[in-house]
């Protein structure tokens, strides 16, 4: 089937649809165009007629090193009448990721996210907690610096997580920033398996193969309804509580604020290094 997608890539095998984002070279960082063609294949696969599992993971070494700065409004310098109008242009803003969001809550096949490397920020937050199966490469880590930006946990990623590893290991994770290494996001609950980072996306198709001729596809699409039919609306109250915060902290120009002072110390990082060469 030929790839109609410019950032990510679909690829179906039987019963398994695979979307990869392809931005290799950016990390594969989020842009409008990777959101929105990402929300069109997770809708092409929740109707495909024959697949059981959706799988989403990454092109090259990093799953997704999160928000493009570029486009992420932490530079903008555009000018509103007051701060009604400016929070309205922020929610705006974050309507694709809300959709994104909730198109993967509302999937109909079984989620999976394979970590096939480093996920930072969006990356980390966004996909781990709404994900039915959840499998990493031995070289991932999840890390999402929000607060030393500013920012708030995303999407929904604060109630996802402490349901997952608990409360307080979610409040150090999101509040300070802590990195979570394969070893430990097994330990805690956050991940299924992890498997080598040498052949990573095979052995996920593999698995998933195997369970495919171990269980009946319906029931295994079955627990996943009964699963998470009751904590569907949760999870939307949550994505939308989150980008509701979100806007408030642009609105205060407190994630603007931060990350100025965080790119005068890269540049001065940058410019030390090239002093010693």
């Amino acid at each position: 089937m030929p790839n109609k997608y410019e950032e990510v890539i679909v690829e179906i095998t039987g019963q398994i649809g695979i979307i990869k984002f392809n931005r290799p070279k950016s990390l594969n960082s989020f842009t409008g165009k990777l959101s929105q063609e990402t929300i069109s294949a997770i809708r092409e696969l929740n109707e495909h007629p024959d697949t059981v599992f959706t799988v989403l993971t990454g092109e090259g070494r990093f799953f997704s090193s999160g928000a493009d700065v570029r486009g992420s409004g932490l530079e903008a310098s555009e000018a509103y009448a007051n701060a009604g109008e400016k929070k309205l242009a922020f929610l705006q803003r974050f309507t694709p990721a809300l959709e994104l969001l909730r198109s993967i809550i509302d999937h109909k096949k079984v989620f999976v996210l394979a970590l096939n490397g480093p996920a930072v920020g969006g990356g980390a937050a966004w996909f781990t907690g709404v994900s039915d199966i959840v499998f990493a490469s031995t070289s991932c880590y999840l890390q999402v610096p929000f607060s030393a930006l500013g920012l708030v946990p995303e999407n929904g990623s604060a109630i996802n997580f402490a349901q997952s590893m608990g409360v307080h290991r979610a409040n150090d994770f999101l509040m300070f920033g802590r990195k979570l290494t394969a070893k430990e996001l097994e330990e805690w609950g956050i991940v299924n398996r992890v498997f080598e980072n040498e052949g990573f996306q095979q052995s996920v198709k593999g698995f998933l193969e195997e369970q495919l001729k171990t269980n009946d596809p319906k029931s295994m699409m079955e627990t996943k309804r009964l699963q998470n039919a009751p904590l569907r609306d949760g999870r939307l109250i949550a994505v939308v509580n989150a980008v509701d915060a979100l806007a408030e902290r642009f609105v205060e120009n407190a994630p603007m604020e931060r990350f100025a002072i965080k790119k005068k110390e890269m540049e001065a990082k940058s410019k030390n290094r090239t002093s010693k060469i």
